[in-house]
């Protein structure tokens, strides 16, 4: 499954060169709600659209560490200083979610470029492209695909990233 979702991300990745943005993120960003009231245009660059005119309202940023782990879903989103996970599906038009969505859910662009420019040095430093992708550091603009309940992993899609720190071990 890890393996599949390591191929699809560096098959199906656009071929731009990009530098990962450098680590840090604003201060003021950590679990705060700042819903952006509109559609985002960036939904054209996304195959499912994350942030709809229905579910705009609901989008907010934080500021997390999106990880791959085991289970369903496997792209998950610790949101740092709190006991919050939320895993990460494609969108609210593929809701509940199918086996595809659930092995591997749509990033979108930022996150895509930051993934394979780390994806060619490490090959570079290595020799060979990692199977699974590292944990991120980032601010993610995220929409609820289901009211949060405690205790309990809340479904998400990331509309979009900044921010953009890749974790490297090599």
């Amino acid at each position: 499954m890890l393996l599949a979702l390591a191929a699809s991300l560096t098959a199906n990745l656009p071929r731009k060169p990009q530098t990962p943005a450098a680590g840090g993120a604003a201060k003021g960003s950590q679990d705060q709600a700042k819903p952006s009231a509109k559609a985002s245009p960036s939904t054209g660059a996304r195959k499912i659209p994350c942030k709809t005119p229905e579910n705009a309202a609901l989008c907010y940023w934080t500021h997390g560490r999106l990880s791959v782990y085991n289970g369903n879903p496997s792209m998950r989103i610790w949101k740092i200083g709190t006991h919050r996970i939320l895993g990460v599906l494609n969108g609210p038009s593929h809701f509940p979610p199918g086996q595809e969505d659930i092995e591997n859910p749509e990033l979108g662009p930022e996150l895509d470029r930051a993934f394979e420019a780390d994806n060619r040095a490490h090959k570079r430093a290595t020799g060979i492209m990692w199977a699974v992708p590292p944990p991120v550091f980032a601010d993610f603009e995220i929409c609820p695909l289901e009211p949060e309940h405690e205790g309990w992993m809340q479904p998400v899609c990331i509309e979009s990233a900044r921010n953009i720190f890749i974790e490297n071990d090599y």
